[in-house]
């Protein structure tokens, strides 16, 4: 049985209802799955699962946000790999240029991206929920 984890990070609650959206998708394949924050995660913890979903909103200049999910990125980034791994996040302005500057980062560190990511700009829809759930199948 596969085993997701599904790490996120959310200022205004977007990315959360986002992360609660992959969660479900993970769990309706029969998949354990966990909802975690970059608090509860390092990288020998990643040896557990499968399959990792992270999410994080643009922050300031189109950033992940610094002060606890980019160090946590960065610890676990070289655990990722041969793993299914999907991204997910929300956004207030631009265009999303925040998510392509990170599955850039994550091509070059050798991560293979398991499906498109999904972005929301400010609280996601319908389509973005349905995008997140089928996001969270990909990565189980």
């Amino acid at each position: 049985m596969s085993k997701v984890a599904v790490i996120y990070w959310s200022g205004t609650g977007n990315t959360e209802t986002m992360a609660n959206a992959v969660l479900k998708g993970a769990r309706s394949t029969g998949a354990g799955a966990d909802l975690l924050t970059p608090a509860d995660v390092n990288a020998a913890a990643m040896s557990a699962y499968t399959g990792v979903a992270l999410g994080c909103p643009a922050m300031g200049s189109e950033t992940l946000e610094e002060d606890e999910f980019e160090p946590m990125f960065q610890d676990i980034k070289s655990a990722l790999k041969g793993k299914k791994v999907a991204l997910f996040g929300s956004y207030g302005w631009g265009g999303g240029e925040w998510m392509e500057t990170w599955e850039r980062d994550c091509r070059g560190a050798g991560i293979a991206l398991a499906c498109d990511s999904v972005i929301a700009n400010e609280a996601p829809d319908d389509d973005a929920i349905n995008a997140c759930i089928a996001l969270g199948k990909a990565v189980s």
